[in-house]
């Protein structure tokens, strides 16, 4: 069996920032049937899409997610 998906670096304390985003309605689909098979949110995905995207891209901030990036 599987294991749940967690977060990562995210300290609990900490104030999070809301942003509002538009996806094709393919994309949003794609992103709905992957929450489900993860039992997660969409909102879970798009997270945890983004700070592997912020670790590709930038690897010294990996698993520093709380971290301020400049550029």
């Amino acid at each position: 069996m599987s294991q749940s998906p967690k977060r990562r670096g995210r300290p609990t304390k900490e104030k999070s920032a809301r942003a509002s985003v538009s996806f094709p309605p393919v994309v949003y689909a794609t992103l709905e049937q992957i929450a489900k098979e993860k039992k997660v949110s969409v909102a879970w995905v798009v997270r945890d899409a983004a700070e592997k995207y912020i670790s590709d891209q930038w690897p010294l901030f990996a698993g520093n997610s709380g971290a301020q990036i400049n550029g």
